[in-house]
């Protein structure tokens, strides 16, 4: 009897919600994330890049194989994460799309990514203009990165109606992924011709067979493929601790299949953090499954467009209308107190979530027709327009927009309009990424994915008075009204309106408010003639330092653009510096006929520093420039942030001067009181603990290591009992041993820095604490494979080898996947 033709299919939703500030086009620090900056480069360092190259381990914990998990698994991307790791994690996002690349070798050509609805809006929440621009900026995009069309398409929270797939049909997408609980009935495609009265079966999420794909008949006429994935199998990924064995996770998707003859394909679909991040080391587990499931006999890896060209559908299937994978009640999450919440407030309610969508809703219909008016003297289609913007979106360039201007424009624009066209386009942007599904998800509404989408909407604000003048005067007004009815859960956020004015309205960035930023920021900064300050260049036209004492003066002139909008400004600036962090700037548009009045401050000015007359300087401040000050608050958070540290540094270099003095003063004594077992007076107990931590994190961060002073310090650690701070210096020594790999990668043949890593990585592996060094490992895989296009010296052969066994490498039972898109990669360089 022939073996039953099974496969298994595991897909990743990989998406987080686009963090970046509307105003600088960067994601700002978020502490909630610390040691790292950011939750996206938290999860990437947990889930994103550990993916790329995953490993499977011995017995002993040691690296036997590193695997590309994205070359074996269907997966989507969602846009805006891709473009954040393109630019901030290159290697990681060259992973990504290697993994694509591989996989279409693997299966039969087909790809293993799917496309996203751009910036992960609930569909059915949309409108039809909104629901064709998220698609077509979703294929736009994953056409740019993986330099094909898409097959499938993710729908966001898997929500879907029969509009939502008659659009994605209508733009040559194949298939999607729905929950089980979203099948409404099925029949045989057999009984069921187009216009067939056969019996449907009605089916819920335990009943429906989710073995197969089924093909869903559109009104229009078209059709569309639906993979309905295996919910107890998904579930049991997220939630039920599947991923602590690889070999359990294989066993449960294997014993998904029946013993029926026909094709069969089990298939689960979870969000992809679930591999490293929600579940720690989970990628390891997937990538052993993956080997498990590969060798066996009957049993093979798939994709879904593999699949469906290989099995069409045999069943057709009615959808479940308005429903998702994430709420119990259709959509309601995201327009409602439907009840679906995360439970982290007893007494909370999620009654904002109406108010919140109703003020989206209604900002969005009410600058419709105001862009539809300003657009008609610019534009031939707004619309067209604004559905080709994505190209200047994954383009920033000068050459990019102007093609884009001149593809969309009704005639050729001079300077204004083309800032105008910019302007109704970044708008038109901002009011789609003011729908991201993930403001409405969580439990509260000053929560940061909340606060994020509320701010998007600011920036719609803000650019419909700079474009539509008076006629959007009463537009912030009668949306802070609508938000006053989204109640908050905490007392003190009161309401969206509150945390509107208090929060959102401080971010609001204007060119001269970039100004000032550069002309305090230039206090700690050498700025060349031009710079770039996040999504803005600056020229300096003039410029000049005057000191005096503590005190130092510095004014001038320069033109401040945005990238993004090409509005231009000329600004003419001052900053005075007292010492620490007393800081006052002042910033006024230039204005050539006042240049006589410029001079004239100049000159008094530089007389007051010189005379050490500060406050007559404030006063000719006040009077020059308005009034208008800005000072060390005023600056962009990191910016903020890295100005302090500067400020600080000499404070904190005396303070563990001071602190490490008293330690070793009274060294001998802690140890006699530890070896005792007598107490230890908690000021030396506190100046033990911060001297030998700095001793630590400077000895790891000298270059090259100090492995001397490392011990040392471990040796007092361990003697006097005290506790080291394994997370800061734990992220330190990662970072460490990073830096040294790219720098032996580079120049992989230089014996020195060779000899540099071997000592780094014998040092780190003395610490007490664990290391999560996956980057320096991926690294020294990279290098072997490069090395081995080389004859290399018997003492860097054996060198090379010691080192991947001070970083747990197996390596002689190292199992190293060779193929040519791989070698292609090996000659690009490593991000540090």
């Amino acid at each position: 009897m022939p073996k039953p033709v099974r496969y298994v299919c595991i897909h990743g939703h990989f998406y987080q919600p686009p963090r970046e500030n509307p105003w600088l086009e960067q994601v700002e620090t978020q502490d909630s994330a610390a040691p790292f900056h950011d939750w996206n480069e938290r999860i990437t360092s947990e889930c994103y890049a550990p993916n790329g190259a995953s490993r499977i381990v011995n017995k002993q914990n040691e690296i036997i194989r590193i695997l590309n998990n994205y070359a074996h698994i269907s997966f989507n991307f969602g846009p805006t994460l891709l473009s954040w790791l393109e630019e901030n994690a290159p290697r990681t996002y060259r992973m990504v799309l290697e993994g694509d690349r591989a996989s279409q070798k693997r299966f039969s050509g087909h790809g293993s990514a799917i496309a996203q609805v751009y910036n992960h809006i609930i569909m059915p929440l949309a409108n039809t203009r909104d629901r064709i621009t998220q698609i077509r900026w979703g294929i736009a995009d994953f056409e740019r990165r993986f330099e094909r069309m898409p097959e499938g398409m993710w729908l966001a929270e898997t929500a879907v109606d029969s509009e939502t797939l008659e659009l994605l049909a209508d733009h040559g997408i194949r298939f999607t992924i729905l929950a089980p609980g979203q099948c409404a009935a099925v029949r045989s495609l057999a009984n069921g011709a187009p216009g067939s009265e056969a019996a449907w079966t009605m089916t819920d999420a335990e009943t429906l067979d989710t073995r197969q794909p089924y093909l869903v008949r559109l009104k229009t006429g078209r059709e569309i493929a639906v993979f309905f994935y295996d919910g107890a199998r998904s579930r049991a990924i997220a939630f039920e601790g599947i991923l602590n064995s690889g070999d359990n996770f294989a066993a449960r998707l294997i014993g998904g299949f029946t013993a029926d003859q026909t094709p069969q394909i089990v298939h689960v679909a979870t969000d992809g953090e679930s591999y490293g991040h929600h579940h720690k080391h989970g990628e390891m587990a997937l990538s052993y499954a993956l080997k498990l499931i590969e060798k066996s006999p009957d049993v093979r890896m798939t994709n879904y467009g593999e699949f469906l060209d290989k099995f069409p559908p045999v069943q057709e299937a009615q959808i479940v209308e308005r429903t998702s994978w994430s709420c119990a009640h259709g959509v309601g999450r995201w327009c409602s107190n439907c009840g679906c919440n995360m439970g982290s407030g007893p007494g909370w309610t999620q009654a904002w979530r109406k108010p919140l969508r109703d003020a989206l809703d209604w900002l969005r219909d009410s600058i419709l027709p105001l862009t539809e008016k300003a657009a008609a003297a610019i534009f031939e289609d707004v619309w067209a327009a604004r559905d080709a913007y994505i190209e200047v979106v994954l383009n920033r360039s000068s050459e990019a927009t102007a093609k884009f201007l001149a593809s969309h424009a009704s005639h050729e624009l001079n300077a204004e309009e083309r800032i105008q066209a910019l302007k109704l386009m970044e708008m038109q942007r901002h009011a789609l990424l003011m729908y991201t599904s993930c403001g409405w998800f969580f439990d509260e509404i000053s929560g940061i994915e909340t606060v994020q989408i509320i701010a998007y909407a600011d920036r719609v604000l803000q650019l419909a008075e700079e474009v539509f003048g008076k006629e959007a005067v009463n537009l912030e007004e009668q949306f802070v009204a609508m938000l006053r009815e989204a109640k908050s859960n905490v007392p003190e956020q009161q309401n969206g309106a509150s945390i509107y004015e208090r929060q959102i309205k401080k971010m609001q960035v204007g060119l001269e408010q970039v100004a000032a930023h550069y002309a305090i920021s230039s206090i700690f900064t050498s700025y060349p003639e031009e710079a770039e300050l996040f999504c803005y260049s600056i020229r300096r036209l003039t410029y000049e330092v005057v000191t005096s004492g503590r005190g130092r003066l510095l004014f001038g002139k320069a033109r401040v653009a945005s990238q993004i909008t090409q509005e231009l400004e000329a600004v003419t600036f001052a900053v005075v510096h007292f010492g620490d962090q007393n800081i006052t700037a002042v910033v006024k548009r230039s204005n050539p006929s006042l240049d006589g009045e410029y001079e004239d401050f100049v000159k008094k000015a530089r007389a007051a520093v010189i005379g050490a007359d500060f406050p007559a300087l404030i006063r000719l401040f006040d009077h020059v420039f308005d009034g208008q000050t800005y000072s060390i608050q005023s600056l962009f958070r990191d910016e903020q942030r890295r100005i302090v540290k500067v400020i600080l540094q000499s404070t904190i270099s005396e303070v563990e001067s001071s602190l490490t003095a008293i330690y070793e003063d009274h060294a001998s004594l802690l140890h006699f009181l530890g070896q005792t077992g007598l107490p230890k007076p908690r000021a030396l107990s506190l100046a033990a603990t911060f001297a030998v931590n700095a001793g630590l994190r400077k000895a790891l961060e000298s270059d090259p290591i100090d492995a001397l002073q490392v011990r040392a310090y471990r040796g007092l650690a361990s003697g006097d009992k005290i506790e080291v701070d394994k997370s800061g210096l734990s992220y330190i020594s990662d970072q460490k041993m990073k830096r040294v790999m790219v720098r032996l990668h580079a120049d992989f043949r230089n014996m020195t820095h060779l000899e540099n890593a071997l000592m780094t990585a014998r040092t780190l592996k003395e610490l007490p604490f664990e290391l999560n060094i996956w980057q320096a490992q991926n690294i020294w895989y990279d290098t072997l494979k490069l090395s081995r296009r080389h004859t290399m010296p018997e003492e860097w052969e054996k060198n090379f080898r010691e080192l991947g066994g001070q970083m747990k490498i197996r390596v002689d039972e190292l199992v190293v996947e060779e193929d040519d898109d791989v070698a292609r990669q090996l000659a690009a360089p490593v991000a540090t």
